[in-house]
């Protein structure tokens, strides 16, 4: 079996003992990201729609550094402190896959270890 570790330098960098994202025989796992800006580490956005759009953008930077893309997820889980959020959540990631979007799980999580965040995204993927 074939493990590498994947650090994005567009991405946030981790300030827990994860790696961003493994790549292991054909699949990228990406761990949990919220939305923090990568250039100050801060949580970006007050509303689900700008959370959104950072933590897939930040998936999106990850992939790319694994050598794979969005197009390629083949399942992700998504977790949103308040359901009330779900509508805006969805508009933003539908965005993001507009064909074939892949397998998905969404649930609520009241509490994130983070103040101010409002989404978490976890995504894997297969290599092209």
């Amino acid at each position: 079996m074939s493990r590498e570790a994947i650090v994005a330098t567009g991405a946030p960098q981790p300030k827990v003992p994860l790696s961003q994202a493994i790549r292991a025989n054909g699949f990228v796992f990406v761990s949990g990201m919220v939305s923090r800006d990568p250039a100050t580490g801060k949580v970006e956005g007050s509303e689900i729609r700008e959370q959104t759009k950072r933590v897939l953008e930040n998936i999106k930077t990850v992939l790319q550094a694994a050598g794979t893309s969005l197009g390629n997820g083949v399942r992700v889980t998504v977790f949103l402190k308040d359901r009330k959020d779900f509508p805006g959540f969805n508009e933003v990631y539908a965005s993001y896959f507009p064909e074939s979007p892949p397998a998905r799980a969404v649930v609520q999580a009241a509490d994130f270890m983070v103040p101010g965040i409002l989404v978490e995204i976890e995504l894997t993927a297969v290599m092209p």
